[in-house]
């Protein structure tokens, strides 16, 4: 019950209580361990005097000038006993007749040490302390007995204590209005971002929140709040022209199919059922490239799990890039030597394809594939004759649905994420993918760069 309530209260609230408590916490036990060590100071103080006394007396007897009566303070009682108990001389105001201190008292009290005594056996408020210590010649040995009251020094650790019960409360008090000022300052900034995400959420303004300049916990909270909303904000924008344009290339070939059949409905005579089937199923070949493609990049870009690794299999370079140069017509010379990379073998005859139809696409005459040792790496090489990439478009076409041309018919070209799979897959077999013009010159030449195994 008690966890419940206090978990209703606000966060400043909450501080505000905690801060509260351990000030009362930390006062109280400061106020008491005052008190305490005041108290014993004071006791410790009486007992020093009550002995100094007792010591000023016992020299006296020593040098045999003791008069009567012995000389004390006012509030000291002094009394010199012989050996039988007798009272031999006092102090003004002591008792001539009954000792300070009874028998067994006196019999039981260490010769120098002291005792305490109601005040009232001797006519004083309060406690006594009484100290005893031994004097004179050894065959006429008497004992001084002082008595020290203490009740005007109870009244000092009366009076502070006294003071601290009043002045608590007003301390605390005032702790509390202070502490509640600093938590409300230290949070400021804090409520400044919870406004801020709410107007975002509102779409009041921009993705931003305020970033306070204090440049402590709550200036880098803000600073990291920012950049996951710039994150999120871009990746948002990147979902929204991904769905745009995945939107687009799947309606052309659809269209077109819509298109064919429709002809042929209106028109079943004179349909050519064959070329219609042929036609149709290129279509949904296309449409298949492109759902797997999607699929793949989907899987790429999905932020709850992490991208799967290629299987770290054995994969020849050679003999994978002659199945693959097989299907098209390109000049291609299988190295002498085996040149191995670990991965999965699908994954990298893909990547060498996309490159292939994006080459041969292009080219004018023709298309070279190559393979070579590049150190720690293996280097894949396509070359092509055609007209070549601007330099300054060559990392903008690794981006997905990205033409240099606007060019849709699907006779012009692909659907615009050959590039981008191309980067994905190398990246997930730690290498490297760059595009630069060929030597001589037209031509564009990209360049794979595989960790040799």
């Amino acid at each position: 019950m008690s966890v419940a309530w206090l978990r209703r209260l606000s966060l400043r609230a909450r501080l505000l209580l905690v801060s509260v408590v351990v000030l009362a916490v930390g006062l109280a036990g400061g106020g008491v361990a005052l008190v305490a060590t005041m108290n014993f100071a004071l006791l410790r103080t009486a007992n020093t005097e009550a002995l100094e006394t007792a010591r000023a007396v016992a020299a006296l007897v020593n040098t045999d000038s003791l008069s009567d009566p012995v000389p004390a303070a006012p509030a000291v009682r002094v009394q010199v006993l012989n050996a039988r108990g007798q009272v031999l001389s006092v102090s003004a105001g002591a008792d001539r007749l009954v000792p300070i201190l009874y028998a067994r008292e006196l019999s039981g009290l260490p010769d120098g040490e002291g005792m305490f005594i109601p005040g009232s056996r001797i006519g004083f408020d309060g406690r006594v302390r009484v100290v005893a210590l031994a004097a004179g010649p050894a065959d006429e040995r008497v004992t001084v007995l002082v008595a020290r009251p203490t009740d005007d020094l109870k009244q000092s650790v009366h009076l502070l204590r006294t003071t601290l019960l009043v002045t608590f409360p007003l301390l605390v008090a005032l702790l509390a209005l202070v502490a509640w000022r600093v938590v409300g300052a230290a949070l400021r900034p804090v409520e400044a971002l919870r406004a801020g995400a709410e107007e975002i959420t509102g779409g009041a303004r921009p993705g931003r929140l305020p970033v306070p300049d204090s440049g402590d916990e709550i200036h880098r909270l803000a600073v990291t709040l920012n950049d996951m909303l710039h994150r999120l904000d871009a990746a948002r924008a990147r979902q929204r022209a991904f769905v745009a344009d995945a939107a687009h290339e799947l309606r052309s070939p659809l269209t077109n199919m819509r298109t064919e059949l429709e002809v042929a409905q209106r028109l079943p005579d004179t349909t050519d059922w064959p070329e219609l089937a042929g036609d149709l199923l290129t279509d949904v070949q296309r449409l298949s490239r492109l759902v797997d493609d999607l699929l793949l990049l989907a899987r790429a870009d999905d932020a709850t799990t992490r991208p799967a690794r290629a299987p770290a299999e054995p994969v020849e370079l050679g003999q994978l890039l002659a199945e693959v140069a097989g299907r098209y017509e390109v000049a291609y010379e299988r190295p002498a030597v085996p040149l191995r990379v670990r991965g999965d073998r699908d994954a990298l005859g893909r990547v060498v394809a996309n490159l292939l139809d994006n080459a041969v696409r292009h080219a004018r005459s023709a298309v070279r594939l190559e393979v070579v040792a590049d150190g720690a790496y293996q280097r894949i090489a396509v070359v092509d004759d055609g007209p070549g990439i601007p330099a300054a478009d060559r990392e903008r076409v690794f981006d997905r649905f990205t033409r240099l041309d606007d060019a849709r018919a699907r006779d012009a070209g692909g659907s615009g994420l050959g590039l981008a799979i191309v980067r994905e897959l190398v990246r997930r077999h730690h290498g490297t993918v760059t595009l630069r013009g060929a030597v001589p010159p037209p031509g564009l030449r990209a360049e794979v760069r595989l960790p040799a195994a």
